[in-house]
């Protein structure tokens, strides 16, 4: 099965930004419209997208709706959404926009008998732990704080648990590409994991070698923003 190739638009303020290592003050406004953007990932050939509120991530509470029910309802791109998802109400409007799946990364480490009950009750299938990491440590609240665990123990600690994005902080907007070392320990302790790699993809070459370690999916944002990946690439090599 060929790897996901998921375009990620961040949300600031409505607007599709772009942080450094989850810098708020290292933040570059790429568009004033995420919806556009949505549509001209779709219309280059994209499905699926990766749709971060980080309002919401640093709030704790989602905060940008509008941008989220017009994505859903101008494109047909299947949606991954994340960013300060905390109760069952706001699962089930993301769930009643369409939305494929919802990441739950700081209420997993917070409140993990809670993502535990949602895995349950909705099904793990429409979830995705999200694991944001620096020297394999997990990080909260938009990394801005330590969990004090490792990711490997994170993931151990939700059996039912399908899909692990696993954004590696270090690497992540300074296109100097993936931490394959981490990808390749995650995919060998846990096997029957859908692994989906994000952080520091920078060219065609590292999106080829996440597709070799058969990775479930690769989340690209800068460098699709910066044109140092374009779909066209993508195609040619039988990646998209």
């Amino acid at each position: 099965m060929k790897m996901k190739i998921i375009p990620a638009i961040d949300i600031v303020n409505g607007k599709c930004v772009r942080l450094v290592q989850g810098n708020f003050s290292k933040v570059t406004v790429y568009s004033k419209d995420p919806v556009e953007v949505a549509r001209q990932f779709e219309e280059d050939g994209f499905e699926y997208l990766h749709l971060v509120d980080l309002d919401g991530a640093r709030l704790g509470r989602i905060t940008n709706w509008k941008v989220i029910e017009k994505i859903a309802g101008k494109t047909a791109l299947k949606t991954d959404f994340g960013g300060g998802v905390h109760t069952e109400e706001e699962i089930e409007r993301l769930m009643g926009l369409g939305v494929e799946y919802i990441n739950i990364g700081s209420l997993a480490i917070r409140q993990p008998d809670t993502f535990t009950t949602w895995l349950n009750k909705f099904g793990s299938d429409n979830f995705i732990l999200s694991a944001d990491v620096q020297h394999e440590m997990i990080k909260v609240s938009g990394w801005q704080e330590e969990a004090g665990i490792s990711v490997f123990d994170l993931i151990r600690k939700f059996k039912t648990v399908r899909h692990v994005t696993c954004t590696d902080i270090s690497t992540d907007g300074m296109l100097n590409g993936p931490n394959i070392a981490l990808y390749k320990k995650l995919k060998i302790k846990f096997p029957n994991l859908g692994i989906i790699a994000s952080g520091g993809i920078s060219t065609a070459d590292d999106v080829e070698e996440l597709n070799y370690l058969k990775l479930e999916g690769a989340i690209i944002g800068k460098a699709l923003y910066e044109k140092k990946i374009t779909a066209e690439q993508l195609k040619n090599r039988n990646l998209l």
